[in-house]
């Protein structure tokens, strides 16, 4: 490049910062704030994480979680996860299953387009067309009231623990892909309660540059007192991620307990909050993207194909 093209380029490079100069003058200091203000909130989220026991009385489970789901946003959370199933849970009658968006979706979608929050419809049963099964299916409702993602759930639980038999392939469809979506500038990857015992789908999304894990799941006591804590701590660890694993507490109308012990937990494997074994309510933790950037730093940062 000659000497003339580099006087003519610095020309030009003046006459556009005197530009945005005068853009910014304009504007105003509030401008400026602002806009350093939504920078800086892209780097932390509040988090609230539903602990509840859904029974078979569909009705009252959704008006349940809609008044836990206002609770939380009175604690000025940002994203709001419910459990697994949080609308019905127990031997299966009909009209639990519905359309997305359906009569469980919808007022979640007014609070969420009301609040400016993001939610986290742990699972429904999602009616299939022309089948007699369903989709266990979890639902990202956006800040703009709209539904940002869907997930169905990959691994089904079959099992038979204490005499009895849980067998999810009797009744639903396995979802056959990784769903990522975005919250907040935040990158998430969805999954549902079997699917944690499956350690390659989490390496999957911290590949795809996941910074944070949602489990919404009706895990049982059985298993959940040896494996839960030990096996979402892993997912954290392992895949540096944060984790956010909001779940049931209590007896179905089959008998089946659930373990409760819902749980937020950092990249580095360390419990920012936990709720009981015994009791619904929600637990709430900050997530920082900085403090994550800085554990993976600590490990390599080629563990991760971190997204900036």
């Amino acid at each position: 490049m000659t000497k003339t093209n580099f006087v003519f380029l610095d020309v030009l490079t003046r006459i556009a910062e005197l530009k945005i100069d005068q853009l910014f003058n304009g504007m105003g200091i509030n401008y400026k704030i602002n806009c350093f203000l939504k920078r800086e909130s892209l780097k932390f989220m509040k988090t609230a994480v539903i602990q509840l026991n859904a029974t078979k009385d569909k009705s009252k489970n959704i008006e349940k979680a809609i008044d836990l789901v206002r609770q939380a946003i009175t604690q000025r959370a940002e994203f709001i996860l419910l459990p697994e199933v949080f609308n019905f849970r127990g031997k299966l009658v009909s009209g639990v299953s519905e359309n997305i968006p359906g009569e469980t979706i919808r007022p979640l979608m007014v609070l969420a387009k009301e609040n400016n929050v993001f939610i986290l419809a742990g699972s429904i049963y999602e009616k299939i067309k022309e089948d007699t099964k369903f989709y266990n299916t979890s639902v990202l409702i956006n800040n703009q009231g709209n539904i940002a993602a869907k997930y169905r759930k990959n691994h089904l639980f079959d099992a038979v623990l204490g005499g009895k038999k849980i067998l999810e392939s009797k009744q639903f469809s396995p979802g056959r892909r990784i769903v990522f979506a975005d919250i907040k500038g935040f990158r998430a990857g969805l999954s549902i309660c079997y699917d944690l015992r499956f350690s390659e789908m989490y390496r999957k999304y911290a590949l795809g540059g996941a910074h944070l894990m949602c489990v919404p799941a009706a895990f049982i006591q059985e298993t959940g007192r040896d494996h839960w804590e030990v096996l979402l701590r892993a997912r954290a660890i392992e895949n540096v991620c944060y984790v956010l694993a909001p779940n049931q507490m209590g007896k179905d109308n089959r008998g089946i307990v659930s373990y409760g012990h819902s749980m937020i937990i950092d990249p580095w494997g360390k419990i920012l909050a936990r709720a009981s074994g015994t009791k619904e309510g929600v637990i709430y933790a900050n997530l920082d993207k900085k403090f994550l950037k800085e554990k993976r730093m600590v490990l390599g940062r080629a563990r991760n194909n971190e997204k900036k």
